[in-house]
Parts: structure tokens; C-alpha cells; sequence
């Protein structure tokens, strides 16, 4: 299968201030703040969405392509991506605008300040999947994951138009659409994906009960956190996989989508929703365990050990083959 992944990409500059937020701010000063504050700690990671489900689809060895938009400053990500599987032929470079990042300092308590650029994200609403289509010889799955918001009402329309099947994945730009925007989304997708949390919000929003959702979408794949994940679709058992074992909890960041990744891999390689999510889980656990995005690596024996414990010799087995 040819899968794209539209989503962000962006780049998180993390920063530690070793004392308290709260010791520098003037109560009756608060209309007039200006703070500086000198931090012990600077980490660049990488990040954004589209980028964070192909990493992870590249390490599976399925060969994803990334659609989104970025900066002139992208060469060294770009070069990060291409080294670890992903296809980024198709990431649009804006002329005028630095990629998307995240720019956040947290204290000792772990309170956060943080901003959020958009930058060449915005750019995002002016990419043609059907350009994508034509250069890798048509596409037969587009995940239309968090992005501008415009960029993801146009690739779902284009999508739908063009009869090329989609997986709807609003993740946290969910908080900002309403519910016109969120039924044009999930209407007719392949595949909706939300955690817990956002399954009751896309219901509110939409004024749609979640059989009404089921009627009008193949498969709705939430996450339920340390629980694993449930697949359901409409007249059809539901599937419910269980996460492995964890050796650490570092770091819950990028979880879902390194989820997302092993499960479009098992799509890709033809395996059943089953086995797929729990490749999924598999990956997500790599990532909890570790401190960043993508900074995980997949050591196949390593994987498969894993794998082999939590999900029998079997399901193994089937998933070994396609993963050597």
C-alpha cells in the first residue's frame, strides 16, 4: 500500500528553569509583566504530527510519504527523515516562513510557558494531493492527521472527490474546530482515530451519537492509554488489544502517533485490524520509554521479543515476516 501522511511538522525547543515561576511574578503587577528567565537546559527535538507517524512507519520499513509543509530551515530534518525510510518529496518549503515550532520552558514545580509558531504550516492548505498521487503512482490510503485547520478540510475534500480512501485524525486541532467542520472531516473516512477523550468530545461537537458515527465511517480506532485500543465498525465484533508490558515511563509524548504508525504499517502489509494495532501498540510502548519523538530505535530482535510476549508466537510469527 501507498500511504501518505498529512500532518504538521515542526521542531520543540524544550528549556529547564531550575526555580519557580510562581517566586517571580508581583501580584499587583501582573498587567505588566516582563520576565526573563535564564534556563539550565536547552533540547531541540524534532516533532509535528506527520512527521512523528512517518518516522515510525519508515522504521517499520513501509515507506510512508509525508505530506506538510515547512521552512528553508527543514534540510537537516528533511535529511533526518529521508536516513530513517520517510518519503519527503512532498513536503512543500515555504519561500517566506521558518518550519512550525514549539518554544516551551518549564520550572521545577513543572509548570510550562509556552508558544506555539506556526510558521509554513500554514502553507499546508495550498498542497494537492493529487501532485502526491501522480508522482509515486497513486495512493491508496491519505491519513489526514492535525495540520492547518484549512489544509484539512481541502485534503478531505479532495480525498472524497477523487475517490481515494482516508483515515480522519483531528487529534489537538480538535479543540478548535467546530462541529460543521468536524462532520465534513470524519464523514466517509476509512478510518477515524481519537483517544478516549476525544471520542466524547467529536460526539458533542457533532451532536452525532456514536452509532451515527460508526454509520458513517468503516472503522473507529480509539486509544484508551495503558488500556491499548479498541477497533469498532458497524455490524462487525468489536476488537479490543491490550498494550505490552512497559520496562519505563519516561516520556507519553508522541505515543499516539507512534501508534498511528504501527498500525498503518499493519494495514500496509496486509494484516488483519487485530494484529495491526497491536504492532501499534508495540511501537507506542518503545515510545513511552523513551525521551523524545523520535529518538527510539527499532531493533527488529528486540521488537520481536517484545512483541513475541505480549501477543503469543503466532501473531509473531505473521508480524516477523513482513518485518525482516
Amino acid at each position: 500500500m501507498r500511504i501518505a501522511v498529512t500532518g504538521s511538522i515542526a521542531t520543540d525547543h524544550l528549556m529547564t528553569f531550575p526555580g519557580r515561576f510562581a517566586d517571580q511574578l508581583v501580584a499587583d503587577q501582573l498587567h505588566t509583566v516582563s520576565l526573563s528567565f535564564l534556563v539550565d537546559n536547552l533540547d531541540v527535538r524534532r516533532g509535528g504530527v506527520g512527521a512523528n507517524i512517518c518516522f515510525g512507519m519508515g522504521q517499520l520499513g513501509t515507506g510512508p510519504i509525508l505530506v506538510g509543509a515547512a521552512g528553508s530551515d527543514f534540510d537537516e530534518y528533511r535529511a533526518w527523515l529521508d536516513r530513517h525510510g520517510v518519503d519527503t518529496a512532498s513536503v512543500r518549503i515555504s519561500e517566506v516562513l521558518h518550519t512550525a515550532r514549539f518554544v516551551c520552558t518549564t520550572d521545577a514545580d513543572h509548570n510550562q510557558i509556552g508558544s506555539f509558531y506556526t510558521g509554513a504550516m500554514s502553507e499546508a492548505r495550498q498542497i494537492e494531493l493529487k501532485s502526491v498521487a501522480d508522482r509515486v503512482g497513486g495512493l491508496d490510503l491519505v491519513l489526514i492527521g492535525a495540520d492547518d485547520p484549512e489544509a484539512m478540510l481541502r485534503h478531505t475534500e479532495e480525498c472524497r472527490s477523487r475517490g481515494i480512501p482516508f483515515a480522519a485524525d483531528f487529534s489537538q486541532q480538535i479543540a478548535r474546530m467546530n462541529g460543521d467542520e468536524i462532520r465534513i472531516l470524519l464523514d466517509g473516512a476509512a478510518y477515524l482515530f481519537s483517544n478516549e477523550y476525544e471520542k466524547g468530545l467529536i460526539e458533542s461537537k457533532t451532536g452525532w451519537t456514536d452509532a451515527e458515527i460508526l454509520a458513517r465511517v468503516g472503522h473507529r480506532v480509539t486509544t484508551l492509554g495503558s488500556q491499548g485500543v479498541r477497533i469498532e465498525a458497524a455490524g462487525k465484533e468489536t476488537i479490543e488489544v491490550g498494550c505490552p508490558e512497559e520496562e519505563a515511563k519516561i516520556d507519553p509524548t508522541g505515543v499516539g502517533d507512534a501508534f498511528r504508525a504501527g498500525f498503518l504499517s499493519g494495514l500496509s502489509w496486509g494484516v488483519d485490524h487485530e494484529r495491526a494495532a497491536q504492532v501499534g501498540c508495540m511501537l507506542a510502548t518503545l515510545v513511552i520509554e523513551t525521551l523524545g519523538t523520535q529518538e527510539y530505535t527499532l531493533r527488529r530482535a528486540h521488537f520481536m521479543e517484545r512483541f513475541t510476549k505480549a501477543y503469543g508466537d503466532e501473531a509473531a510469527a505473521e508480524v516477523h515476516a513482513h518485518l525482516s
